[in-house]
């Protein structure tokens, strides 16, 4: 199965953080040798937004260019805002980003990997499949 990974993976793996897990970081190298990482432009623009110097975004931009963005069609807008309120009438807040994140692996019928712990709240209430570390 594909795996949609999310921006709390790919900052780990592209940036240098104490707090990295280096499980999330190995699972991702595995994922990524079997071609099975995929990648969104909203994640893109996450992942490098905010990075202050130029020589690093540059650098990250690089390493992200071998991952093709999967095209995003209406109907994944569409889903995500029906899944944001079908959590919303739970209780359970996100970012339409997340949202996004959500429809588009399940119209693809791929399953999601992230540090973010919102998406097992989410998963409680939509039928998100989240990638589970081997």
């Amino acid at each position: 199965m594909k795996v949609l990974v999310d921006t709390s993976v790919w900052s780990q793996a592209l940036r240098r953080h104490a707090h990295a897990d280096p499980g999330v970081i190995e699972e991702l190298r595995t994922l990524i040798s079997a071609r099975l990482a995929r990648i969104i432009g909203p994640i893109r623009q996450e992942i490098l937004s905010g990075v202050r110097e130029l020589e690093q975004f540059e650098k990250l931009r690089r390493h992200l260019a071998a991952f093709p963005d999967l095209p995003i069609e209406t109907e994944d807008y569409v889903e995500a805002a029906e899944l944001f309120n079908t959590c919303r009438s739970k209780g359970i807040q996100g970012s339409n980003t997340d949202f996004l994140i959500c429809a588009i692996a399940l119209r693809r019928e791929m399953s999601i990997f992230t540090a973010d712990r919102d998406f097992e709240r989410f998963a409680k209430h939509i039928p998100i499949v989240l990638h589970e570390m081997r």
